[in-house]
């Protein structure tokens, strides 16, 4: 069976980190959506996702294929249930669609025509961004009984001060010494080749994925997940960075997520409680205005290729679009559109050419190729925020 995951509904409703990906490679607890999948149903997936995300994420159809919505996160029930998806069925979860089943043949699908199967169980989804490290708990506890099943953890080192040993487990080549891991409140993942410095203090839920690194005396507070190739330090709090992100010095990082490529100053902060104490309210782009996120904690979201100097301060609830560039004194406002350069005191426009030029070298560094399919994705982020940005 060819099994496609597509973006549904909720694409707008996760700006600024589906401008840069699908739905489906949102990382959200130890794994991507997408990685999810396909450990659970045994095979690789594509996508199907806006057009000039394609030439970097094409869709495979074949004869037979099952659509997936990408938004919904699997468990054990619901991936036996897509597998056993027949011709005009469909999964439905009260009325969002959750999967379907089609041939190629098929011109359009009519729901109307379909038998439909009602799902009624809990179930993680991804609809905004904030559920993104507001499932983070969860999430992480489902990945790591996935991924550890069966499996026996490398060795923890006799220097390390543990609590709960049995909620952690450690990949090949990982490095850790002299540091203080608490798995009571829940289970602690480090990834292949991943590394915590001496006197780091982690409590659970915690995945450190391949190639991260914990910076010397981190302080780090469950649910937060430290994407492949990422770097934290300081105190981070309930937080996730998607991959190849950075936020390695001292400062504070709560209730936020980073997209990839990112870069965190030395010495920034983010709030993620208002003076108030009042609901958090975040900008989205669907509604074009602030909306109710119905938390009180909430701090920072930075999409792809972002950046911040020393001494950063951000607001609770701000949004940062992909490829803005923001340092200076003062709180920055709590919107800032893609490819804006500059803070409290205003922003221009981070010309593409430039922004280029910094992604190539940012990218080099980790030996990985910006190539003319991410060119061309940033080019059209650039075009479609430029209404958001005073030129």
């Amino acid at each position: 069976m060819n099994y496609i995951l597509f973006d549904g509904t909720v694409r707008n409703a996760l700006l600024p980190f589906t401008f840069t990906r699908p739905v489906a490679d949102i990382r959200v607890g130890i794994l991507t959506i997408r990685e999810k999948w396909e450990k659970y149903l045994g095979y690789t997936t594509t996508t199907l996702t806006e057009e000039y995300l394609m030439d970097k994420y094409p869709m495979v159809e074949m004869e037979e294929n099952i659509m997936i919505n990408a938004s919904f996160l699997p468990n054990e029930v619901l991936a036996e249930m897509v597998q056993s998806l027949e011709e005009n069925q469909a999964i439905f979860y009260g009325d969002e669609i959750i999967a379907f089943y089609t041939k190629d043949t098929q011109e359009e699908v009519d729901f109307d025509s379909y038998e439909a199967i009602e799902y009624t169980e809990d179930c993680l989804r991804v609809e905004n961004p904030w559920d993104i490290f507001k499932n983070n708990d969860a999430a992480i506890r489902e990945d790591f009984e996935l991924l550890t099943a069966d499996r026996v953890s490398q060795s923890i080192p006799s220097s390390v001060n543990v609590i709960a040993a049995e909620n952690i487990f450690i990949e090949e080549g990982a490095k850790l010494e002299f540091v203080t891991l608490n798995a009571s409140t829940g289970p602690i993942y480090i990834g292949k080749n991943a590394e915590i410095m001496e006197n780091s203090v982690i409590r659970g839920p915690f995945a450190l994925c391949e190639g991260a690194q914990v910076k010397l005396a981190t302080k780090v507070y469950g649910a937060t997940t430290v994407g492949p190739h990422s770097r934290i330090g300081g105190e981070v709090n309930n937080s996730v960075l998607f991959g190849y992100s950075n936020k390695g010095h001292d400062g504070f990082l709560g209730n936020s997520v980073l997209g990839e490529w990112c870069n965190i100053g030395a010495d920034t902060n983010n709030s993620n409680l208002k003076n108030n104490y009042e609901e958090v309210k975040l900008w989205s782009y669907e509604k074009e205005g602030f909306v109710k996120t119905g938390l009180q904690f909430c701090g920072l979201m930075m999409g792809d290729h972002s950046k911040c100097g020393i001494n950063t301060m951000f607001n609770t609830g701000t949004v940062v679009g992909v490829s803005a560039n923001v340092f200076g004194s003062g709180f920055p406002r709590n919107f800032v559109p893609s490819f804006s350069w500059g803070g409290a005191s205003g922003f221009t426009t981070y010309i593409t050419k430039k922004a280029f030029e910094t992604s190539r070298i940012v990218m080099s560094r980790r030996h990985v190729e910006f190539t003319p399919e991410d060119a061309a994705i940033l080019e059209h982020v650039f075009e479609e925020t430029k209404k958001w940005r005073k030129e």
